[in-house]
This record gives C-alpha cells, structure tokens and sequence, in this order.
C-alpha cells in the first residue's frame, strides 16, 4: 500500500467492515478474516487523499465526511466529476483492472475512511456473490450518471447545463414543488461541475434570481419554478 497522505491519521480503535453500509449482512468470517487488512483513517478537510497516477489499488468507503473527485484536463482546467459523500465509496477501478488512478480526490470534510486493499476487496467478491451484485448496481448507476453528464456537456450550452445541475442537485422542499439546494452551492464549484466559467454562471444565476425563478434564502438556494427549468432543458433536448 503506498505511504498515507499527509493528514490521515490511524485509527485508536477497532473497527469491522460490518458497520460499511456496502457490506452489510456480509457472512462475520468473511468481514473478520478481509477486515484485518483493513486501515481505519481520518482525513482532515482540505487533505489529499488520492492523486492522478497514484499506483494503488486500495477501495475507500467514507463512514463519515465527505471527498470530492475531480481531474485536470491537460491545459490545467479542474473538472469536479462527483462528491462522495458518508456511506459512499471509491477506487474501486484501480481495485478492478489494476491500472492507475484517473482522477484525484480530496477531504472536503473531515472524515472518515475505511481503505481496503485491492486484491481483498476482489477476494471478497469473489467469495460473495451478493456483494458482487451489488457492485455492479454501483457501476451500472454510475455510468448511467455519467453518459448523462457526457450528453449535456456535448449538446446543451452553459444556460441548460446550469439548469440541469440545478435540477441534480437539489431536494424537494415544501408542498408546493420548490426544489432547494442545502447549504446554497458555492458558484465556482458549479463552474467546475458544469465546465463553464464562474462569471456565465454567475451572470446566469443572477438572471433567475431576477426572473423570480431562484430565491436564496438562509441557508438554502431556493428554485420556485423547477418546471420552468424542467420545461427548458426538454425544449432544449428536442432542438
């Protein structure tokens, strides 16, 4: 395994792969006998916790926290791909085909991580069957996620990107069919998420504040009008 990143610290006490929502109702030898391989750390907010070519193959679960996972196209521009957040896991593809990693990921929260090594999350599931299920479910979503993003970003300009992301990154709130996002999201990280600039997104997100179409409120970004969004995005989709 290769050396912990700065800021990772060891755990100071015993932890089982039981309590990692991914393995639940694992067989207890199984959980014993590959969670001795296991390594418990906390990673502080900010923290690197993988890079870009990194040689590992170890799998992490967040317990608790959260991390995000971003790369850098080769002109240096970040492109924020997902947050991982508590219950969650990642690296899983370096586990899988041995190759080295193709993004890099940060603590945006301080957290904590299970990292288990490739080969024995392999071992486990190979040894059971259900958890390998439940691993392709996983991969499944994710690319189902991803060939969604893959198609905004090749056929929507920034103004519908930015209503899909929206859209994606909200909850329901309320019994009138606002939608809100919690705590207000961070603009350049909605640049990033999006590849577009912060000042279109700015400029765009001001416009739906204008337009009544956005509230903020105290703690939250409040879309009054998700079908107005939902409406667009689908004009857009047919043109």
């Amino acid at each position: 395994m290769a050396g912990r990143p700065a800021g990772m610290n060891a755990p100071r006490r015993a932890e089982t792969l039981a309590v990692i929502p991914f393995f639940s109702g694992i067989a207890p030898e199984l959980a014993l006998r590959h969670g001795r391989r296991a390594h418990w750390l906390t990673a502080e907010a900010g923290r690197l916790i993988l890079d870009f070519d990194d040689p590992s193959d170890d799998v992490f679960f967040v317990l608790s926290g959260s991390v995000r996972i971003s790369v850098r196209t080769p002109g240096g521009r970040e492109l924020i791909l997902d947050d991982v957040p508590a219950g969650r896991f990642f690296g899983e593809m370096a586990a899988i085909d041995g190759a080295p990693r193709s993004a890099s990921v940060i603590a945006l929260h301080r957290s904590r991580i299970c990292r288990l090594p490739g080969a024995a999350f392999m071992a486990l599931m190979a040894e059971a069957p259900d958890l390998s299920r439940r691993l392709m479910q996983v991969l499944t979503s994710r690319i189902r996620e991803t060939n969604a993003r893959m198609l905004e970003l090749t056929s929507l300009d920034i103004r519908h990107r930015l209503y899909a992301e929206l859209l994606r990154r909200s909850n329901p709130a309320g019994a009138g069919g606002e939608r809100a996002i919690s705590p207000p999201p961070v603009q350049q990280i909605i640049a990033l998420r999006i590849g577009a600039r912060r000042e279109a997104v700015s400029r765009e997100i001001a416009r739906l504040l204008r337009d009544g179409v956005l509230e903020r409120t105290r703690g939250a970004l409040v879309i009054r009008a998700p079908a107005m969004l939902e409406r667009a995005l689908a004009e857009a989709a047919t043109n």
